[in-house]
């Protein structure tokens, strides 16, 4: 019986394995004994210019959209949340997988409106408003 990966929820995208890399560390924090001899904290590294999951229109859009988070075309992710290994990858998987399908949901378009009816009045008194007090500081007799 083969064990398939998760499938992802629909605010994910899938990731192939093979595009993953994993460092593994010792987390910083509470955890005893346990915590000075695991390598727990998890860093994941993925590539954004080698990836065959997305399109050239997708990765244009994510290389945009996550250009601070890009060290030579290449995106980490760390997680020491949880005192396990294997949770600490299933975070920072997605978390990965999260931020990218935020990346590349393509922008919506502005429909043009006209300002309404209410709107440019109210700019209008504002501007009368506005003009009174001004006209109000003009010609002063202060004797």
């Amino acid at each position: 019986m083969t064990h398939d990966a998760p499938r992802p929820s629909p605010g994910r995208l899938a990731l192939p394995d093979g595009e993953l890399s994993w460092r593994f560390s010792r987390s910083s924090g509470a955890g005893g004994q346990h915590v000075n001899t695991s390598d727990t904290r998890v860093e994941l590294i993925w590539s954004l210019d080698d990836s065959t999951a997305l399109s050239p229109a997708q990765k244009e859009l994510a290389a945009s959209r996550l250009a601070g988070r890009l060290v030579d075309g290449t995106i980490t992710v760390v997680s020491s949340q949880y005192r396990s290994q294997h949770r600490n990858r299933e975070a920072a998987r997605v978390r990965l997988e999260e931020l990218l399908a935020r990346a590349v949901v393509p922008p919506r378009h502005r429909r043009a409106t006209k300002p309404t009816r209410g709107s440019k009045q109210r700019r209008l008194d504002a501007k009368k408003r506005r003009g009174s007090i001004k006209q109000g500081r003009g010609n002063r007799d202060w004797e």
